[in-house]
């Protein structure tokens, strides 16, 4: 184990330690808690206290967890929601076609998938909530790069393409080409460039800000979904994300504190 990789592990270890029955404790209490010397423990401390993980009580010194976690709680909690809000839609789309119909998120320089509604047909794809994909080479993905900031998404394409395996012949500037075409139709498509005889189109919801939060897609194989069928299809989930989008934000505008006067 490295010396890096052990000071995370020691640091998490120290967060593990504060429990509902002790959500408070000394820097002697964490140091028994954790098995390691108090110098290695406030040094620790010290800096999660300044990423805002670890909080300090000037007055007592004692610690206890920060503010950080409610924000990071506060992102899992909404894919939550916005799973229930999108699941009668993914539903429906996937009975109107026939087709596996999914929700998925940006996860670094990948799409992760949120929801999976299979096909109902005996030929159908083997995807999964929690499977990750290369986010330039998925419909999915493209609908939410297309929208993402021009920096943000041309460093995400760098790593797709250096990590495909397969000869795409695609480069950064085509790819954003790609991706400025897509923001102007508001869907993407994909035709076999991930899996071989996989096609599929994808539309972006947006949050009340109109930042891209989430993609939906229709995929399946590509003799049901045809190069002449994929526009279409790409309209008619348009169509129902920017549903979801006026859904997602008015919900979010109508929850959103008032100003007093």
């Amino acid at each position: 184990m490295t010396q890096s990789v052990r000071a995370v592990d020691r640091a998490l270890d120290i967060l593990l330690c504060f429990t509902r029955e002790e959500p408070t404790r000394t820097l002697t209490q964490i140091a028994e808690s954790v098995h390691m010397s108090k110098t290695t423990v406030h040094r620790l401390l010290a800096t999660l206290e300044t990423r805002r993980f670890i909080s300090r009580d000037k007055d007592t010194g004692m610690y206890r967890l920060g503010f950080r976690f409610v924000e990071m709680s506060s992102l899992v909690l909404h894919d939550m929601e916005l799973r229930r809000w999108v699941q009668p839609y993914l539903k429906s789309l996937s009975e109107q076609y026939g087709e596996t119909v999914d929700l998925s998120i940006l996860d670094g320089s990948y799409v992760i998938y949120l929801e999976v509604i299979e096909s109902s047909q005996r030929v159908k794809l083997a995807a999964a909530a929690g499977q990750r994909l290369p986010a330039y080479f998925t419909a999915s993905g493209k609908a939410l790069l297309a929208f993402t900031p021009e920096e943000q998404a041309r460093k995400i394409i760098t790593e797709n393409i250096a990590e495909y395996e397969g000869e795409t012949g695609i480069t950064v500037s085509s790819a954003l080409e790609d991706l400025s075409k897509i923001s102007e139709c508001g869907y993407a498509i994909s035709e076999q460039e991930y899996e071989k005889h996989i096609n599929a189109a994808a539309a972006p919801i947006f949050d009340a800000y109109r930042r891209a939060v989430a993609s939906i897609a229709i995929v399946g194989p590509s003799f049901r979904l045809s190069s002449e069928r994929l526009p279409a299809l790409g309209l008619s989930i348009r169509k129902m994300a920017d549903e979801i989008s006026r859904e997602v934000g008015l919900t979010a505008l109508s929850t959103r504190p008032r100003r007093k006067s």
